[in-house]
């Protein structure tokens, strides 16, 4: 067993359709040093229910309730204020790792002492069938201005080292919040490593995409004017750069 600690965070709000099938991939993990800090967003659907019982068979995993829905970016940074481990790492209540996720990220930064890495990841649907083909990272480490042009950084493949970096917190924004997170970090000089393997699955659900892409690039820009220190002529041209990055990422692949 590693001689350091992983701390996982889990947002959930009414998933129990999927709960099960989330943290039982964290559970097979072949790197077992890990908590798993789960916060129910005030759920509705016997989500809260299903949670006791899966904690009560496994002491790693840990409860926090929250008695109202307060959106996942406050979910994860009350998480995240808790976590023990010397590593963050972050998947969500519908989506899935494969069993090695943890071992193989976890090896390479620990070999290469990266701060902060993430991978590539495929698509499932919400029968936890594959769709689409794998979304692959680039090659070259991730700088603050690169994700700015391209969201390549996504939620269940991100890990930072929060033992050398401290602890770093979402936006209370309701959508975008882990966006703000990595973008915070590179701010600060560290970039994120690529890891070119599809380490996780994100799953594809009715609903999950809005059709209304006009109000998405709106909001990109209101985002960016509210969380970076942009002028208004530069938060158009990264906005102009992630909408045809986000293009190829969506329809062309």
């Amino acid at each position: 067993m590693s001689s350091f600690l992983v701390s996982i965070i889990t947002p959930v709000y009414n998933s129990k359709e999927y709960l099960e099938a989330s943290i039982n991939s964290v559970v097979a993990q072949t790197f077992k040093n890990w908590e798993l800090l789960i916060v129910d967003d005030g759920s509705n659907d016997g989500s809260s229910k299903l949670l006791i019982s899966i904690a009560n068979n496994d002491k790693r995993i840990k409860l926090i309730k929250h008695n109202e829905n307060l959106g996942a970016g406050i979910a994860r940074n009350n998480a995240i204020k808790k976590a023990n481990g010397k590593y963050i790492a972050f998947l969500d209540s519908d989506d899935l790792w494969h069993s090695e996720k943890l071992q193989i990220q976890i090896n390479l930064m620990e070999k290469n002492k990266w701060l902060f890495s993430h991978t590539s990841y495929g698509y499932i649907s919400s029968k936890g069938k594959k769709i689409k083909s794998t979304f692959q990272v680039s090659e070259n480490p991730v700088n603050y201005y690169d994700l700015l042009k391209k969201t390549e950084i996504s939620c269940l493949t991100a890990v930072f080292n929060q033992e050398a970096i401290g602890k770093y917190y979402m936006s209370a924004h309701r959508r975008k919040q882990d966006y703000a997170l990595w973008l915070s970090i590179l701010n600060d000089g560290i970039k994120s490593y690529p890891i070119n393997i599809e380490l996780a699955y994100y799953r594809q659900r009715p609903g999950s995409l809005t059709n209304n892409k006009m109000s998405l690039i709106i909001a990109h820009v209101k985002f960016l004017m509210e969380t970076q220190s942009l002028n208004f002529i530069w938060v158009l041209y990264y906005t102009l750069r992630w909408m045809v990055n986000g293009f190829f990422k969506y329809y062309i692949r």
